[in-house]
């Protein structure tokens, strides 16, 4: 940490490098545009803060923050596509994380450090209890920060109500949501030889093999639909 210049630099495991000059760019100069861009997001807004006992963390960092950039930057390759992301996800994460162990440990009534080096503070707090590394990264709600804030500020009763009102709109998986998993799913078959298992005891596991699932009835679905329309029209 570069106490002058206010500067952290964070080592983390397995964090992918673009491949090339223009994501590298992004990846030094517009990582505050993309993550913006995801605190902005309705459906992660609604689903990591309100509904974080139904939303793996996965679903957010992994699936929303892919989404939107691949819209950001459609000419890139899948590879830049997700060095950016895994980019993005760290700095938030880890920003985020270092502002909740502030907020921790000013409610434990420490002696938190104000102003400009406190959040170098919550920084060192965060990484010198832990190895980090991206999977790890992304197992952590962006949102835990807002939500430690938000339980605060609202009666028990009105987050539930919320919450259940979140909840309720999540009744399938999207196709484009399953067609996400299913990459996932079969990066995971490519790292370890086997498909996520639907029964497995591992959540996001379970999440993607079910993404599979959705994916595969979908497909089924719209075979269905035309080869009843070539029937019609047969």
């Amino acid at each position: 940490m570069n106490e002058a210049t206010g500067q952290y630099h964070v080592e983390i495991n397995g964090l992918a490098k673009p491949e090339t000059a223009e994501a590298t760019r992004i990846c030094r100069e517009d990582l505050n545009e993309v993550v913006t861009s995801f605190l902005q997001d309705k459906t992660a807004l609604e689903r990591g803060l309100f509904d974080q006992e139904n939303t793996l963390p996965e679903e957010l960092t992994q699936l929303r923050m892919g989404k939107i950039v691949r819209e950001r930057y459609p000419e890139l390759s899948a590879a830049d596509q997700e060095a950016i992301r895994q980019h993005a996800i760290a700095a938030m994460n880890v920003t985020q994380q270092a502002k909740l162990a502030l907020a921790q440990a000013d409610a434990e009534g420490s002696d938190a450090v104000q102003g400009s080096t406190a959040l170098l503070e919550g920084v060192r707090k965060f990484v010198n209890v832990r190895e980090l590394d991206i999977d790890l990264i992304d197992r952590i709600n962006p949102f835990d920060a807002a939500y430690a804030v938000l339980a605060k500020a609202m009666d028990e009763k009105s987050l539930r109500q919320v919450q259940a009102s979140i909840a309720a709109k999540k009744v399938s998986i999207p196709e484009d949501e399953a067609r996400e998993l299913a990459k996932r799913a079969l990066s995971f078959k490519n790292e370890r030889g086997r498909l996520p298992d639907i029964n497995s005891a591992d959540a996001w596991e379970k999440r993607m093999a079910e993404g599979v699932a959705a994916l595969a009835r979908c497909r089924a679905q719209a075979r269905a639909a035309q080869e009843k329309e070539e029937s019609a029209n047969g």
